[in-house]
């Protein structure tokens, strides 16, 4: 980063979103947003993803008044269905095998807020995985071993979730791990952020 760009803050507190801006190699800190991630009624998946993205990057915005700020976020789909964070093992298990043998669409979204200019772009990356069919007894063994209960859809591919894919599809890999990095650059050049 130049002299003149302002500093960089990610909107979270996931460790793999930490570890996926760290891959850039622009110093950043991390903030913790307040955000409800309920749906509004009648809201789609997608636009549920580009909101919340943008509002993770608003509520740390009064305490970093004159950084770039990004926020993201996930929302995994079955058939229209929005399976979220299951919070718990038996909301897991409930969420894989209602999934399985079908494809889960993971809509990840990022934003870029100048918080000293108010200006805000979002771009959102979809990724899909097709689950495996799966018997309970995989879907407990993948349980004991993971434990992916703060994971949208409960499927934690960069872990062990991978035994439960047929195969995945996307523009950008990053996207199905939270942070999608190639349209987070697209955003960090367009405000004069030099990258490699």
């Amino acid at each position: 980063m130049s002299a003149a760009t302002p500093p960089l803050v990610l909107a979270s507190t996931s460790p793999t979103r930490r570890e996926l801006l760290a891959r850039l190699g622009l110093p950043f800190e991390c903030r913790a947003p307040q955000v409800d991630e309920a749906a509004l009624p009648g809201e789609v998946p997608a636009a549920l993803a580009e909101r919340l993205a943008r509002r993770k990057a608003e509520a740390v915005a009064p305490v970093c008044p004159a950084h770039l700020i990004i926020g993201s976020d996930q929302v995994a789909v079955v058939e229209g269905r929005v399976l979220g964070k299951p919070g718990d093992r038996a909301r897991a298990a409930e969420q894989l095998a209602f999934a399985a043998g079908r494809v889960m669409v993971f809509e990840t979204a990022v934003c870029l807020l100048d918080s000293a200019t108010g200006r805000a772009a979002v771009r959102r990356v979809p990724f899909e995985v097709a689950v495996r069919r799966l018997a309970a007894a995989e879907i407990e063994r993948y349980l004991d071993h993971e434990q992916p209960f703060g994971c949208a859809g409960s499927l934690r591919s960069e872990g062990y979730g991978v035994t439960l894919c047929e195969r995945m599809s996307g523009d950008d890999p990053t996207a199905l791990l939270g942070l999608p990095l190639i349209a987070l650059c697209e955003l960090l050049r367009a405000q004069g952020v030099v990258l490699p």
